[in-house]
């Protein structure tokens, strides 16, 4: 399967124009006058000649859908005249969220690709042998004019066909968007274009980052945080760990604190300081319930996989760690300073923005934005974070190695194992994980099966994992590679040094509760920081 991420190509370019014009619509229209936003795709898609599309018509309608959905409305009507603004109203009340669905196919920008089929190409040399001809179990496949014809309704798309062949001149065509789908959601309407099933979208985001024709694209509340911060409320951001390299730079953490805050922000705190907290809790979980109470554990941070394991595995939902992901528990923190503040999670994926609808995390995380959008930003202000001269600090300043790990596939498990380590080190953890939705769900039908008792599982919807998410800047392994060297620059090796465990014992006695903030327990923790720690995800 092809990833697309790391190279700039044309679709590229314009997704992030699409969002650099929103975000200056965001931060220079007078309050009411939003008619403009009809002419932003006269400015990214100018003249009269088609570039990309057979129309340039049609490359500036599926553009003003684009646009829409980066302002968070939902798609235009089809049958009857409408603009770009329509609705922008209902979109900038403060109390308004995207309306579902959130990932959305833009249907006249579908190519309606071929659905998994098996065809010949014209590598066929009408061998002798005919390996194809007779390996097939249905009689599919015949010979006309000394080349090879698979009869499409008799074939039973098995493969073997395509396994045998000596010159490789079987093809195995594939809706690009639909192979990238772990939840196999994706299948066609009756025009042949790309249709999802929202009763098992999980929001992983995959389909938008395959799709080689730009027609899936999830909804954004880029312009609803700028007009927040316009309003002159305090405005916090949380940065996910995977933001290194993300805008270029390794890992300036100060320097980039320095650019939200000229992009309007009040202040910039690092996720991984809730990752430290995720890993504690998961670690007292794990050493209280398995194999006591549960044959194994799950992590929680990946909320996609998360939502896979409890919606097909259902007797097995309940050995998904409760653990509120680090999102919601920096939120917290943050909260706890700064009550009155707007908290924007800024990260890589579209499965946080699901995350973000459930009742327990709505009161914390008020917006979510990706890594593009904020992009986005940063090219409407001109701002290039790695010129900046003056770095600038925060609440919250520094968080351990294992937690700045948790954006790479396997730093969960390695987190939270580190964790019982410190406390319980007789403890044997055994782990397993697995990446992308497929896996993750071959691991968990193994573990239904007694493979894993006894053990931790992480999951990550995205293979390589959170630098992986479909809203990042960066190829994967470069990402992961810029990861890995920031880590080494943690002054703290794992979450049982984080240091604002001791704040978390003071808030507990101010609420009556007791905890000696470094003894490895985490319980009264969970009490505070933990509270409500999962319910039913709104559905896309």
């Amino acid at each position: 399967m092809a990833d697309m991420r790391g190279i700039y190509t044309n679709l590229t370019a314009i997704r992030r124009r699409v969002f650099a014009e929103v975000a200056r619509l965001g931060y220079t229209a007078e309050k009411g006058n939003y008619g403009w936003i009809d002419e932003i795709p006269y400015e990214i898609i100018p003249g009269d000649v088609a570039t990309y599309r057979e129309s340039v018509f049609l490359e500036r309608a599926i553009v003003s859908e684009r646009v829409r959905l980066a302002m968070g409305l939902p798609l235009s009507p089809v049958d009857r005249p409408s603009r770009i603004s329509d609705g922008i109203a209902e979109a900038l009340k403060p109390e308004t969220y995207y309306v579902p669905p959130l990932i959305n196919i833009i249907k006249f920008a579908c190519n309606a690709c071929a659905e998994h089929s098996y065809v010949i190409s014209d590598q066929c040399q009408g061998c002798l042998a005919h390996p194809c001809r007779e390996i097939c179990p249905t009689g599919a496949i015949s010979f006309v004019e000394h080349k090879a014809h698979i009869d499409q309704e008799k074939c039973i798309r098995c493969g073997r066909c395509f396994n045998v062949c000596p010159y490789t001149a079987i093809i195995h065509r594939e809706r690009p968007c639909a192979e990238a789908c772990g939840m196999h959601c994706i299948g066609s309407d009756d025009q042949g274009r790309a249709e999802i099933d929202y009763d098992r979208c999980v929001s992983c985001g995959q389909c938008l980052v395959h799709c080689p024709f730009g027609a899936i694209a999830d909804k954004s509340q880029l312009f609803q945080v700028i007009a927040a911060i316009r309003s002159g409320a305090e405005v916090i951001a949380c940065v996910a760990p995977a933001f290194v390299g993300q805008y270029g730079g390794r890992g300036e953490v100060g320097k980039l604190r320095a650019a939200f805050r000229e992009l309007g922000f009040s202040g910039m705190t690092e996720v991984a300081i809730g990752a430290d907290l995720c890993a504690l809790q998961e670690s007292e979980d794990f050493l209280d319930e398995v194999p006591e109470r549960l044959p194994f554990m799950g992590t929680s941070c990946c909320p996609a996989w998360s939502s896979m394991a409890k919606m097909d595995f259902p007797e097995h939902a309940g050995c998904i760690s409760m653990a509120l992901t680090p999102m919601t528990l920096t939120a917290r923190l943050v909260r706890e300073r700064h009550p009155e503040a707007k908290i924007v999670f800024v990260g890589p994926c579209s499965a946080k923005k699901l995350e973000a609808m459930r009742t327990s995390v709505r009161s914390e995380v008020d917006f979510v934005l990706t890594f593009e959008e904020v992009a986005g930003m940063f090219e409407a202000k001109g701002i290039e974070y790695t010129k900046i001269s003056e770095p600038v600090g925060d609440d919250f300043e520094d968080a351990s190695a294992d937690a700045r790990g948790f954006a790479v596939a396997g730093g969960v498990a390695n987190a939270v194992v580190n964790a019982v380590k410190r406390t319980h080190p007789e403890r044997e953890v055994p782990i397993t994980g697995a990446e992308g939705l497929d896996d993750c769900r071959e691991m968990m039908k193994r573990a239904e099966k007694g493979a894993y008792n006894g053990y931790l599982l992480e999951g990550m919807a995205c293979p390589g994992g959170c630098v992986a998410g479909p809203g990042t800047l960066l190829g994967i392994r470069k990402a992961q590679g810029m990861i890995k060297a920031y880590q080494r620059r943690s002054p703290f090796k794992d979450a049982t040094e984080n240091p604002y465990r001791e704040e978390i014992g003071e808030l507990l006695k101010d609420r009556g509760t007791d905890w000696d903030g470094l003894s490895g327990t985490t319980s009264e923790l969970a009490d505070v920081v933990l509270d409500g720690a999962e319910d039913e995800t709104v559905r896309p």
